[in-house]
């Protein structure tokens, strides 16, 4: 009696163990979610260029920035600052995009430069894994003339968040990894 419980607490604890297993994420897979993970940055990139641009028509910046708010895990915060002063500051994705339209220049230039993963992805106790995805900003605001009057380049840090989901595909449940971006964190603002 005694060998037929511990062959099934034993067989309890493989099956245990092979569901912990079946939630890391392979090598294959952890590279598919790297490339998810970067794309989704760089179309955040392209999506802040269009919303800065000063040619964007109103409608279509509202659009993009929807299409913003998607990308990004409820509550994230991205960082905004200045040469002008320490602080930083950090507003919701939709306000930091509404202030990004209504900045005060006649052109704005934004571009991301060196995006590449600075941490490895870590598991969290709930099986979501995290990881920091690093980012340049080079930012330029011009005048009605065209001239330069302020440029930074701000060094930033994208929290990236991996989740197992579920949906359902002709009745059938399909799991999959999907990405979604957390708050954006000003490291360096420099000339």
């Amino acid at each position: 009696m005694k060998r037929i419980f511990l062959a099934v607490l034993m067989g309890v604890f493989m099956l245990a163990s092979t569901e912990v297993k079946a939630q890391d994420i392979s090598p294959e897979r952890k590279q598919a979610i790297d490339s998810l993970a970067l794309e989704k940055v760089r179309d955040l990139s392209k999506y802040i260029k269009i919303v800065g641009s000063k040619d964007t028509p109103w409608s279509e910046a509202n659009r993009v920035i929807e299409r913003v708010e998607e990308l990004f895990a409820p509550d994230a915060e991205i960082g905004v600052s200045s040469l002008s002063s320490q602080k930083i500051n950090y507003y919701s994705v939709r306000k930091y995009l509404e202030r990004l339209m209504r900045l005060n220049y006649d052109k704005v230039e934004i571009e991301w430069y060196n995006i590449e993963y600075v941490s490895d992805l870590q598991r969290q106790p709930d099986g979501t894994y995290v990881g920091v995805i690093t980012i340049f900003q080079t930012f330029k605001g011009y005048d009605k003339e065209g001239r330069l009057v302020y440029k930074d380049t701000t060094k930033k840090d994208i929290t990236i968040y991996v989740k197992r989901k579920e949906t359902q595909i002709g009745g059938r449940l399909i799991g999959f990894w999907d990405v979604l971006l957390g708050d954006m964190r000003v490291k360096e603002t420099t000339h």
